[in-house]
């Protein structure tokens, strides 16, 4: 009798073990999951403050043009979509940490195109000024002596770098840490160099009493960036958004955004 007792004892902890085994495996299959995981998730760097391509809605969600044609991507592509704000002059390091997979915000291509691996540009851009409409500021001649803010690490502020006489005319350039900021500004400040995406979504929400100076500072593209070297997911992407723009669901997307087809 002792020797069946023991016996079964043996026999239950054998089986006891081998499923303790297999859940093991699996838990650590999971745990583990490396590029698995990386696979399932599509995590867009942003800035969350640059309406309308990413920003905070007012229910306290992430929202936005890009953040809408991202989340589309992702969900074609059966992957997990995680939006993550982060600070614009800290981009290049959450990329090359592998905290983002890419920076899809407004994102310029150009002047950039040898930093970063790129889809094919989605969108034709321009950096302008933003005046208040009784400034008396008709074109950027009349910037001489007054004080322009631009966000910093911008395409913006790069587009004035470039041009030197222009920038050396201003009184002052002040460095903001995003358009909201700058537009607060505006009252005390002259003008604001920014994209012009932006500029008119802000001028039309905030019904202000600003307008755009004709001539604009730069002309540009933007694209969405991937780590360089990142084809793999670079082509997924990209393949993905042509699919998009064949049925039609990136003009939806725009047309809820800009009221058209952009």
């Amino acid at each position: 009798m002792k020797k069946k007792i023991a016996l079964m004892m043996a026999l239950v902890f054998s089986v006891t073990t081998v499923f303790a085994g297999c859940g093991a495996k699996d838990d650590q299959k999971q745990s583990d999951g490396g590029s698995d995981k990386t696979q399932k998730t599509f995590t867009v760097g942003f800035d969350q403050d640059f309406p309308p391509m990413g920003f905070v809605g007012d229910d306290g969600e992430y929202t936005g043009f890009d953040l809408d044609l991202a989340k589309e991507v992702a969900d074609r592509l059966d992957m997990k979509f995680v939006p993550k704000p982060i600070s614009w002059d800290a981009k290049d390091m959450e990329l090359s940490s592998g905290g983002i997979d890419c920076i899809w915000n407004g994102f310029t291509m150009t002047g950039r195109e040898d930093k970063y691996t790129w889809s094919e540009p989605y969108l034709n851009n321009e950096q302008v000024f933003v005046v208040k409409k009784d400034s008396g500021i008709k074109t950027q001649a009349d910037l001489a002596g007054k004080v322009v803010d631009v966000q910093t690490d911008s395409s913006a502020q790069k587009a004035l770098e470039q041009q030197e006489k222009l920038q050396k005319s201003f009184k002052e350039l002040k460095i903001v840490a995003d358009y909201n900021t700058a537009f607060m500004d505006l009252e005390s400040v002259d003008a604001i160099a920014m994209d012009i995406v932006v500029a008119k979504y802000q001028i039309e929400q905030r019904k202000a009493d600003f307008v755009l100076l004709d001539d604009a500072l730069a002309s540009e593209e933007y694209a969405v960036g991937f780590l360089k070297g990142n084809d793999e997911l670079r082509d997924k992407v990209q393949k993905t958004l042509e699919e998009m723009a064949e049925d039609g669901t990136i003009k939806k997307i725009s047309e809820k955004w800009f009221q058209e087809d952009i």
